[in-house]
C-alpha cells in the first residue's frame, strides 16, 4: 500500500489543525498612531495614548524615533533615521521599549554611530548585549573617593590641574584653540595605561572628526578605544542621543571593575541640538531660547561619571566634556551650567594660543576641584610651588613691560618664570610619560634650565627620555610603576639631569646667551 497525494494532504491538515488549536483566540487591541506633520528631524504624531516618555516608536516603513514630548492630543517624536521617506499619514506603533545601544568588548577599536551601527567598513558588531542610553547615575553610597590619577601627558595639566579617575573636568575655550587636541592627547597617553577611552563627536565637521580619528588611530592603544560619531550632517536625533550612548558604552567597562575615560566633543553643540528639538516640538523657550530643562539634561548625563566603591567593583568613569565660548565669555548660559556641574575646568585662552603658548591653558581661571589628592606623589613633590611661582612671574612680567630696569632678584625670577612657561609649552600629539614630567619640573625648579636659552628647551625636551633611560633607569622605572621617588633615586635623577644639561649647553654656539623674557 503506497502513500498518495491524499495521505500528504491529510498530514498537512492535521498539522494545520494542531497549530490552530495551540493559537490563543480572542480579541486583540493594537494602538496605531498617525503622522500629522514631519520635517527637520521631528514628527508630530496623533493617537497612541499609552505611549510613555522616551519610548521607541516604529514607523511603518521601518524608521525609528523616540517620544520626546507628550501632550493630550499629540506626541513630539525625534527621528533617528532618514526622514525623507516618512510622510504625513504614515502609521506609527509603540514598541514598549527605549532606545538601546550595543555594548561590550566587540566595540573596542571600532567607529560607530550613536546607535552602535558600524561606520568603519569592518563588518557587523557582535555585541554582548543591548543597554538603554538613559541609565541612572550611581548612588552616593556606591561611590568612592577620587584618588587615582589620570595622566594626560601634558605638563601644564598634570602639574597644575591634576585629574583623577572618576572626575568630571570641563575643557572650555573659544573656537579652534586646542580643546579637542587636549582631549585627544589624553586619549593617546592612555596607550600604556589600563584606561579604555570613548571619544564622542557631536555636531563636528567631518574634517575635524577625521583629524581626531587619525590621531587616535595613529597614537592610541590599538583596540582600547571606541569612537562614536554624530557629525554635523547627522540627524538632530542622533546628535542628541550621542553623549548618552557613549556613556552607556563606557559604563559597561566601569561596572565590571575596569577604568574608562569619555570625551564629549562638544556639549555646546549638543545644547544647540537640544534647543532645536525643543523649539520644533513647541516647548517653551527660556534664557537664550534654551528650554528650561537643558541644565537637567547635562547634569543627569555627567553625573554618570564616578569612581565606584570596592563593593561595586572599584571601576571608574572619567568625563572630559568640551564646551565652546564666544570671545572668552565664561558667563554665558551653557558655560555657567557646565562649570557648576563639573569638578573643575581647564580654560583655554585665545590670546595665549595666538602668542604660541600651546596648550593655551589660563592658569588664573582654570581649576581642578579634586586637586593634588590624585596627583602622583613624585610629581606633587616636584611641582609643589610651581603654580605660585608661575603666577608671580606673570605679574612681574606685566609690570616690567612698562619699562625700567629690574634688580638682580627680579631678573632671576623673570628668567625662571620664562623657563616654566617654556616647559608648559608642548607640541600636539606628543604626550610625555610621568617620569619625563617629573624630570622637567625638577630641572626648572632647581635652576638647571636657567643657563639654557629658551630656544634650546625644545631640543632639551626632545632628548630628555633617552637621557633619563641611560642615566637614571632605576628612577624612571620607580616613577612609572609606583608614581613615587625616594631620596637615593631622586639624587640619581638630578645627577642625570645635570649631565644632560651640560651636554646640551656644550653643543650650543658660544655666542648663545639665555634670554630672560620671551617665548621659546
Amino acid at each position: 500500500m503506497t502513500s498518495g497525494p491524499d495521505t500528504k494532504k491529510d498530514a498537512w491538515l492535521e498539522h494545520a489543525k494542531a497549530k490552530l488549536d495551540a493559537a490563543a483566540l480572542g480579541a486583540q487591541v493594537e494602538q496605531i498612531g498617525r503622522v500629522e506633520e514631519v520635517g527637520d528631524g521631528i514628527a508630530l504624531i496623533s493617537g497612541l495614548p499609552e505611549v510613555r516618555l522616551d519610548e521607541l516608536l516604529l514607523f511603518d516603513k521601518g524608521q525609528f524615533g523616540f517620544a520626546q514630548v507628550l501632550e493630550r492630543n499629540r506626541i513630539g517624536c525625534v527621528l533617528l533615521d532618514d526622514v525623507d521617506v516618512i510622510e504625513a499619514g504614515d502609521s506609527v506603533r509603540g514598541t514598549g521599549d527605549v532606545v538601546r545601544v550595543p555594548v561590550g568588548p566587540a566595540l573596542l577599536g571600532r567607529i560607530v554611530d550613536p546607535l552602535g551601527r558600524p561606520l568603519d567598513d569592518k563588518g557587523p558588531i557582535a555585541a554582548d548585549t543591548l543597554e538603554p542610553i538613559e541609565r541612572p547615575a550611581p548612588a552616593i553610597i556606591d561611590r568612592d573617593l577620587v584618588t587615582q590619577p589620570v595622566q594626560t601627558g601634558l605638563v601644564a595639566i598634570d602639574t597644575l590641574f591634576a585629574l583623577g579617575r572618576g572626575q568630571r573636568e570641563l575643557i572650555i575655550g573659544d573656537r579652534a584653540i586646542g580643546k579637542t587636541t587636549i582631549a585627544v592627547d589624553t586619549i593617546i597617553n592612555q596607550k600604556t595605561s589600563d584606561i579604555i577611552c570613548v571619544y564622542v563627536a557631536v555636531g563636528q565637521k567631518s574634517s575635524s572628526v577625521r583629524r581626531a580619528i587619525d590621531a587616535i588611530q595613529a597614537g592610541g592603544a590599538a583596540g582600547r578605544w571606541i569612537i562614536v560619531v554624530a557629525a554635523a550632517a547627522s540627524s538632530p536625533g542622533l546628535q542628541w542621543i550621542a553623549p548618552f550612548a557613549g556613556f552607556t558604552m563606557a559604563e559597561y567597562f566601569r561596572d565590571r571593575g575596569q577604568h574608562a575615560l569619555i570625551v564629549i566633543d562638544d556639549l555646546t553643540k549638543h545644547a544647540a541640538t537640544h534647543r532645536e528639538i525643543a523649539l520644533l516640538t513647541r516647548q517653551s523657550p527660556g534664557r537664550e531660547a534654551y528650554p528650561g530643562d537643558v541644565f537637567y539634561v547635562h547634569a543627569r548625563l555627567l553625573e554618570r561619571a564616578a569612581k565606584l566603591s570596592k563593593e561595586k567593583g572599584g571601576g571608574s568613569l572619567t568625563a572630559l566634556p568640551i564646551a565652546e565660548t564666544d570671545a572668552g565669555n565664561l558667563s554665558a548660559y551653557i558655560p555657567t551650567n557646565l562649570i557648576s556641574i563639573t569638578d573643575g575646568q581647564i580654560v583655554l585662552n585665545s590670546k595665549l594660543f595666538h602668542e604660541g603658548q600651546k596648550p593655551s591653558v589660563d592658569v588664573g581661571t582654570s581649576v581642578s576641584r579634586v586637586g593634588g589628592k590624585t596627583q602622583a606623589h613624585a610629581l606633587r613633590e616636584a611641582a609643589e610651588t610651581l603654580r605660585l611661582d608661575y603666577a608671580q612671574f606673570l605679574e612681574l612680567e606685566m609690570f616690567t613691560r612698562f619699562g625700567g630696569m629690574p634688580d638682580t632678584r627680579v631678573r632671576q625670577e623673570l628668567t625662571r618664570g620664562a623657563r616654566i612657561r617654556a616647559i608648559l609649552n608642548q607640541p600636539q600629539h606628543a604626550p610625555l610619560r610621568l617620569a619625563d614630567e617629573v624630570a622637567l619640573v625638577l630641572a626648572v625648579q632647581s635652576g638647571l634650565l636657567d643657563q639654557l636659552p629658551l630656544a634650546a628647551i625644545i631640543g632639551f625636551r626632545a632628548g630628555l627620555s633617552d637621557a633619563l633611560d641611560h642615566g637614571a633607569a632605576d628612577a624612571v622605572r620607580l616613577i612609572q610603576e609606583t608614581g613615587t621617588l625616594d631620596g637615593a633615586r631622586k639624587q640619581t635623577l638630578c645627577e642625570a639631569l645635570q649631565h644632560y644639561v651640560q651636554t646640551v649647553t656644550s653643543s650650543l654656539p658660544p655666542t648663545t646667551h639665555p634670554e630672560t623674557i620671551g617665548q621659546p
